[in-house]
């Protein structure tokens, strides 16, 4: 008798690890895709501005994902990168006038409520502050591009946003103006977080 419970326990948890099992399968798939485009879309963009010598850098750093026949436009994915295991994904500003540095659009995922969500911001430097005890630090504010549950993730929408960003974001460079970008982010997107660095 007292085996009854435990056998009724251990059935109901290999029936939620199944589900779970085929849960992350899913999720996995989902996000090597996402992410695949996203690294792709964001070397493009890399190349556009390094054109124009802007120079960024990108997480994940090319060496990791791609294969190059003539640095930097003739290339392919490397066959072994595991697409859904990049958490993060980021092209940071490097530009050293007008305080550009640190300028950036980042895409991470993250836990919202049981479901994994994917979230997509521009984050910049809004100034520094001086702390008695740790000196002076930089404080960053982020402007949510998109967030979206990973199921629903629309392509199609975040390279409507992604087009929208960069293309301001160009000029600003073009123009050697960085209000251009700052004022149009705060104009059309949410504001996220602040911290200090």
């Amino acid at each position: 008798m007292a085996d009854d419970w435990f056998a009724a326990l251990d059935q109901e948890l290999a029936q939620k690890e199944e589900e779970i099992k085929q849960d992350v399968g899913v999720q996995n798939t989902k996000k090597g895709e996402v992410n695949r485009t996203l690294i792709e879309d964001f070397w493009r963009i890399w190349n556009k501005f390094n054109n124009i010598n802007v120079h960024f850098t990108m997480e994940p750093s090319h060496s990791a994902f791609a294969q190059f026949e003539r640095f930097p436009d003739l290339w392919e994915f490397k066959p072994n990168f595991n697409f859904s295991a990049v958490n993060s994904i980021s092209l940071v500003d490097r530009t050293q006038d007008q305080g550009r540095m640190g300028d950036s659009i980042k895409v991470r995922y993250y836990n919202k409520g049981d479901k994994v969500a994917l979230r997509m911001v521009f984050e910049f430097c809004e100034g520094e502050h001086y702390y008695k005890y740790s000196g002076w630090k930089r404080i960053f504010g982020q402007y949510v591009l998109y967030d979206e549950y990973l199921d629903k993730v629309s392509l199609k929408r975040i390279h409507e946003v992604l087009a929208d960003v960069v293309k301001v974001w160009y000029e600003s460079h073009l123009r050697r103006n960085r209000d251009l970008i700052l004022n149009h982010i705060k104009d059309n997107y949410e504001r996220g977080e602040s911290f200090t660095q």
